[in-house]
């Protein structure tokens, strides 16, 4: 039996991380074994660039906690070496970096399971959610959308009004005899 401090400590972990991940915009777990050192690094200040928590915590605590907030879809996924991207805000984000990270690694970390608004995703959906493009590329796209429409229109519009005026032009001037 574990002492009262250790399990107290314990504890909060699992109601930090739980508060976390019920919060969260969206969070992956993965398996990152076969990971180098320098990897691991790269790999954590990407992720920290883009505002993802990331970090190491034993399956038996993220048990705990997924089952606490509902995800006890995850439990399954508990197994192995297993590591936690939390996205406070950007749903994208976590997923797209360890989508690529993954995709590069030739099978040395993978992608086990994710979550998004309250809800347990499977690997292929996260995958699906790291294809996505980033939030300024739709923003730009969206743009782009609503400026094009109306500078079409304002062009087709102007050469209208000069094919009108060239026409009274040639109309008004004299007949050659």
């Amino acid at each position: 039996m574990p002492n009262a401090a250790v399990l107290k400590e314990k504890q909060e972990i699992v109601a930090q991380l739980a508060e976390k991940m019920k919060n969260a915009s969206a969070g992956v777990l993965v398996d990152y074994k076969g990971i180098t050192v320098a990897n691991d690094t790269k790999l954590r200040r990407d992720l920290r660039n883009a505002g993802v928590e990331y970090s190491v915590v034993k399956n038996t605590l993220t048990k705990l906690a997924a089952d606490q907030i509902g995800f006890s879809e995850i439990d399954e996924h508990l197994n192995g070496t297993t590591a936690i991207a939390i996205s406070p805000s950007d749903p994208i984000a976590a997923a797209k970096i360890l989508y690529n990270y993954a995709k590069d690694s030739n099978g040395a970390f993978t992608i086990k399971v994710g979550f998004v608004d309250g809800k347990v995703i499977s690997a292929a959906e996260v995958e699906e959610l790291a294809s996505i493009p980033s939030r300024e590329s739709l923003l730009t796209t969206l743009l782009y959308c609503l400026t094009n429409g109306p500078r079409s229109l304002a062009i087709a519009l102007n050469a209208l009004a000069e094919k009108n005026t060239e026409g009274t032009a040639d109309a008004e001037a004299p007949a050659e005899a």
